[in-house]
């Protein structure tokens, strides 16, 4: 049959046109694979971009901005598929802002928060409530669990509103070269109010006689880390809690005429006016008085402004005669979640992260202690070989129970920031400067306090 059409067979071109035509169909095959592939690959890449998980995370510290972007490429990198987005702001544009988000119920999903304003914004419905969270999916002894319950207090309404990651205590400071010039021993946790008296009499110095006093035994004035700390070390308290009124008690009172005598009576404290030509926070390191009450982030400053040859310590606030050494003066800092987030586990979740395991202790200022133990009990917090050489005091203060005087309204009725010439700031002023008597203090506060306290206590 071949033959009748003249068809000339030859097996060799016939076996390569047909590879040649396998090889095509192969390639084609091929060609179509990679096409698919390249599909799949840019549907996976799709999807994952559509899943993706946007937190917004807000924070008031600037300084910290760099290290905080830090923190979230660590847990963006643990948790695939989130992205953090930081937006960080100073602190008086923080709090404008995040203030309008609420009202506008468009909070990011976690932000921050202060002690001054948890019970209004716990109060306003702004906070989610934690407490299941931290009854059910959180280690209570890798925290000071303390602060918690200082935040719950604080917000009043008996919940966990907040997650704290920092907190501040008060602290006495003390000159250890004047104390040893005196003969004096150092201040320590037994110390009484007598014993502090003693002591402030005796380093209260007029070196060359001439009238004029070249070294204070204690230098106070009306700030609220300098008058509660001594309220609170005598079981004191400012505010009647079930009426939210300024009411302090006798042992309030006690506390408070204690400190205004000793610039009246025992001239062992100067006047606030006699002072103007120092920042507060530098009387002490300058070496102008030889004891100090304030916030344990003073620390920073002392090692900052102090001689690099001045010797100083902290101690606990002294005992006052009521006093049962229960308490600290002291409060958190602490990270907060929307109650509208959409993503709430993860929002917990990175919450956790960013007050404990997400941190460094270079994210601490000095005196400022970090809430997870594993970093404020670490030899990097301890910083031996650093003034003062008990760093680990605030370690000891921070498992106590922390009483504050915020509520609502604080920083106009104590006189904090720009309001501190007025409210009690301003009142006790007036007395330490001679300007009035201690028992129309008494009467000048409990008008003006509460005519403040009863606008936000309705």
């Amino acid at each position: 049959m071949f033959k009748h059409l003249n068809i000339k067979i030859d097996s060799q071109t016939i076996y390569g046109k047909l590879c040649h035509s396998r090889k095509k169909e192969t390639e084609v095959k091929k060609g179509t694979r990679n096409i698919l592939a390249l599909l799949l690959s840019l549907f996976a890449v799709s999807s994952a971009m559509a899943e993706e998980t946007v937190l917004q995370w807000w924070s008031w510290d600037v300084e910290l901005k760099a290290k905080n972007e830090a923190i979230i490429k660590k847990f963006e990198a643990q948790n695939p598929g989130v992205k953090i987005e930081l937006t960080t702001l100073s602190t008086s544009e923080y709090w404008t802002k995040i203030r309008l988000l609420g009202n506008q119920k468009k909070l990011p999903d976690v932000f921050e928060m202060s002690s001054g304003y948890i019970e209004e914004w716990a109060r306003d419905k702004l906070l989610l409530d934690l407490g299941p969270f931290i009854n059910s999916s959180f280690n209570k002894n890798d925290y000071y669990m303390s602060v918690f319950d200082a935040g719950k207090d604080i917000a009043g309404q008996g919940k966990y509103y907040a997650l704290p990651f920092a907190l501040v205590t008060t602290v006495l400071f003390y000159n250890m070269d004047m104390f040893d010039k005196a003969g004096l021993a150092y201040p320590n946790s037994k110390w009484t109010w007598d014993d502090f008296r003693n002591a402030a009499r005796k380093l209260t110095i007029d070196k060359n006689k001439d009238g004029i006093v070249d070294q204070w035994g204690f230098w106070f004035y009306g700030r609220y880390a300098q008058i509660e700390p001594w309220i609170f070390a005598n079981d004191g308290e400012l505010l009647d809690k079930a009426t939210m009124a300024y009411k302090p008690d006798a042992k309030a009172i006690e506390a408070m005429r204690f400190l205004t005598d000793l610039v009246l009576k025992d001239k062992s404290a100067p006047s606030k006016k006699a002072m103007s030509a120092y920042r507060q926070q530098d009387v002490f390191p300058q070496g102008v008085s030889a004891m100090w009450v304030d916030g344990s982030w003073n620390i920073d400053n002392n090692r900052t402004v102090a001689d690099k040859n001045m010797r100083w310590g902290i101690a606990d606030i002294p005992a006052g005669p009521s006093g049962t050494r229960k308490y600290v003066n002291g409060w958190p800092d602490y990270v907060a979640l929307s109650p509208y987030t959409k993503n709430t586990d993860l929002a917990w979740k990175f919450a956790k992260f960013i007050s404990g395991e997400g941190l460094s202790l270079d994210m601490y200022m000095a005196g400022k202690i970090p809430t997870f133990k594993k970093l404020a009990e670490s030899a990097e917090f301890l910083q031996k070989g650093k003034l003062p050489p008990n760093m680990d005091l605030l370690l000891n203060q921070s498992a106590k129970t922390m009483k504050t005087s915020f509520s609502l309204g604080w920083s106009e009725w104590r006189g904090y920031g720009a309001a501190e010439s007025v409210g009690l700031n301003g009142i006790i002023d007036a007395v330490i400067d001679g300007e009035m008597s201690f028992d129309a203090s008494l009467k000048a506060a409990d008008q003006n306090i509460n005519k403040i306290l009863q606008r936000y206590y309705k």
